[in-house]
């Protein structure tokens, strides 16, 4: 059985605890709370399989807080992580900004790939926003950049967010082999 651990990382009230819940199809939560340090996950998808067809595969969701009191926890959430995924709201001009110290911390500072790290821009219920291009900094303007809009189009996250544990897990997958090769050779 394959694992991975992915980060759900970004500004405070971008939507990350909604987002986490309906990807993972656990409880609904009506009102703003927010999370302190870390909730996690856990998860299979039966849409997402390893190369091999054969193995199964169980995900770790680590819904981290967004509030800047718990930088001193952020090299334990890191820790063994596969993917992370950056969530900001749309809505919020400061969050473009915001998120480049989220994927200088989480991504490059963790030498993970850009493959292996993806932006949403949720859209909170009765934002009315338009799905418009983003002006986003180097390098975030090279990463996979997903809206999220939970009321109108559920799905296309859902579908969107399958292909990346597909991603995830061919990696994961891909480094278990090297990993095996390089004990038998």
């Amino acid at each position: 059985m394959l694992k991975a651990k992915i980060l759900f990382v970004g500004p405070c009230e971008s939507g990350k605890t909604v987002l986490a819940n309906f990807l993972t199809e656990s409880s609904d939560i009506t009102e703003y709370n927010p999370t302190q340090g870390v909730r996690i996950l856990e998860f299979e998808n039966p849409h997402v399989t390893s190369n091999d067809k054969s193995t199964g595969c169980e995900f770790e969701l680590w819904d981290c807080g967004g509030d800047p009191k718990f930088e001193s926890c952020w090299p334990a959430l890191m820790k063994d992580s596969h993917g992370v995924v950056v969530v900001f709201n749309a809505d919020i001009p400061g969050h473009l900004k915001e998120i480049e110290m989220w994927y200088s911390c989480f991504v490059q500072q963790q030498f993970l790939q850009d493959t292996q790290c993806l932006l949403i821009a949720h859209h909170k219920p009765g934002s009315g926003s338009d799905k418009g291009n983003l002006a986003l900094a180097p390098p975030l303007n090279k990463l996979k950049l997903v809206h999220s809009n939970l009321e109108d189009d559920p799905e296309d996250i859902r579908m969107e967010f399958v292909k990346y544990l597909r991603s995830i897990i061919n990696s994961v997958s891909e480094s278990r082999d090297r990993e095996e090769m390089s004990i038998i050779t």
